[in-house]
């Protein structure tokens, strides 16, 4: 009797068994990567839920229709430019690492797209999804129509997320092209700003009905057209809400068969955007030496050259520096053009750049190994944390000056400048001094082969709540200079308040040597597991 074989397992359930163990194995290496990553889906889900009641609670209201539209398009928008600058560790989505094996592109498309589907983002958007459809449909047309609309938003949210890392993947592992890149964050951070202020002169023109022009326009561009289609069904208009369906439908179509045509382009034809790239470091590595001059001897002043040179040629670096500067420089100063702004928005620039004193040893990457050979005790660690924090604060400061006295010239407030210019070097200080424990406590990795990602697999939620951890840690560390500052202005004791600079100055460098004292001891004494965590 012969033996009947196995039907091969299909490829789409090869690829989602392959994603929850990415995630699993992730996970199990450290209970606290565990703890982070559950408290970010507890986080996500109770922000989830109080979308969905938000929703629920807006049914019925004349502006709802608008409301829900332009939140659909910023949701799809966020889908389209977070996945290439945010953490995430989906090694499922690179196809790069799929060019040698024997696939054919339309099931590999579909394999991709379901496995995209598991993870907390979908299921945030499903949450969105289905709350705008409550709060929109009216009566049995609109359901049937919301039955079709959920599944259609998180789909081309998810299609439109991974055609546009596809198209880009090439640009995105050059070091060319991610320097390149770098200028799609800084378009980012300044539509942020723009939002910001759309919204600030939403406020001023008295009343959501200001949106339906634009919503007019939104409610025909998918995926927010789906949406549109649910409130189109609930007025009668079922003509309108059959085109705004077919339309996402096509849109869903176009999108899959843009994501195809880029994983064929990326699987059949050779890479040569790194050839340029190696020519230009050999043209660099040709004249390095001014820099290593200018900087003091001995170990300081080569960890500090070794910060610099990262902070200039690593791709990922540079781009989180580039959107720090920008974004630390754009919120106080258009504020201040708008004249809605206040002189202590210059913090921003503080808590921004000071944002980078973070995860010092991941930057690394693999190459932390050879760090970790100078450092046997305490001392070693503490002069290693030192010196990347004066390498820090060589941009770092006078930027923060530069903002803040900038900030007060648009203002024309030079009377709170000692006080404000204080708050901010004593939040940079804290930054450091937060910046320098997390690292030692929460390293990650920040995987360097790979566009899609910059945390590896199962370290999302600890890098995230490292950072917010420590900024919050760092804004209560500055409580007595900004308790200082609300007691002088309060009490009307002007000439007093020019003591907060220099108090601000000596408070921020004390925090940070306290910080740095803090850390030295648990990066030697935390050594091998800081290795392996970067690492991976």
């Amino acid at each position: 009797m012969t033996a009947v074989a196995p039907a091969p397992a299909s490829l789409t359930s090869v690829f989602v068994r392959l994603k929850l163990s990415l995630l699993r194995n992730g996970l199990r290496q450290s209970a606290g990567r565990t703890a982070a990553y559950i408290t970010s889906i507890v986080i996500t889900a109770v922000f989830a839920a109080a979308m969905l009641l938000a929703f629920v609670l807006m049914r019925g209201n004349a502006d709802t229709d608008s409301i829900v539209v332009l939140l659909t398009a910023v949701l799809a928008l966020s889908w389209t430019v977070m996945p290439l600058f945010v953490p995430s560790g989906d090694e499922t989505l690179d196809p790069s690492r799929l060019v040698m094996l024997p696939l054919r592109p339309r099931p590999l498309v579909r394999a991709l797209l379901v496995a995209s589907l598991v993870g907390v983002g979908p299921l945030f958007t499903l949450c969105i999804a289905l709350g705008a459809c409550l709060a929109l449909a009216h009566g049995a047309a609109a359901v049937a129509a919301a039955v079709l609309a959920v599944p259609l938003v998180v789909v081309v949210c998810v299609a439109l997320s991974r055609a546009v890392a596809a198209a880009n993947v090439r640009l995105l592992t050059s070091r060319k092209g991610r320097d390149l890149a770098i200028l799609s964050g800084l378009m980012i951070a300044v539509g942020m700003q723009v939002i910001n202020f759309g919204a600030q002169q939403l406020s001023r023109s008295g009343g959501m009905s200001s949106l339906e022009p634009a919503a007019a326009v939104v409610s025909w561009l998918p995926p927010s057209s789906a949406i549109a289609a649910v409130d189109s069904a609930s007025r009668g208009d079922y003509t309108v809400a059959a085109a705004q369906l077919l339309l996402t439908v096509v849109a869903l179509g176009a999108l899959l068969y843009w994501w195809q045509r880029s994983l064929v382009q990326l699987m059949t034809t050779p890479d040569g955007s790194t050839i340029g790239a190696a020519s230009d470091a050999g043209r660099e590595r040709a004249g390095t030496g001014l820099l290593g001059r200018m900087l003091p001897g001995g170990r300081t002043g080569t960890v500090m050259e070794r910060s610099l040179r990262y902070m200039w040629r690593d791709p990922k670096t540079k781009g989180a520096w580039v959107s720090s500067l920008a974004v630390g420089a754009i919120v106080p100063l258009f504020n201040a053009l708008q004249g809605t702004g206040s002189l202590y928005f210059a913090c921003f620039a503080s808590g921004m750049l000071g944002i980078q004193m973070y995860n010092q040893f991941g930057q690394d990457t693999s190459a932390f190994w050879m760090v970790a050979q100078t450092i046997s005790t305490t001392k070693d660690a503490y002069a290693e944390l030192r010196a990347r924090a004066l390498a820090l604060l060589l941009v770092t400061l006078p930027f923060t000056v530069l903002v803040t006295t900038g900030t007060a010239a648009l203002l024309g407030d030079w009377s709170s400048l000692p006080d404000a210019l204080g708050v901010a070097l004593a939040l940079l200080g804290a930054m450091l001094a937060t910046g320098a424990v997390t690292s030692a406590m929460f390293p990650y990795s920040i995987p360097q082969d790979s566009a899609y990602k910059n945390v590896a697999p199962g370290q999302g939620g600890l890098a995230w709540m490292s950072i917010f951890g420590g900024m919050i840690a760092g804004a209560l560390l500055c409580g007595p200079v900004i308790g200082a500052t609300i007691y002088l202005n309060v009490t009307d004791q002007d000439s007093l308040l020019w003591l907060l600079l220099p108090g601000g100055a000596l408070y921020g460098a004390l925090i940070a040597w306290a910080g740095l004292k803090i850390a030295a001891p648990r990066t030697a004494r935390r050594l091998p597991e800081i290795l392996a965590a970067v690492s991976k």
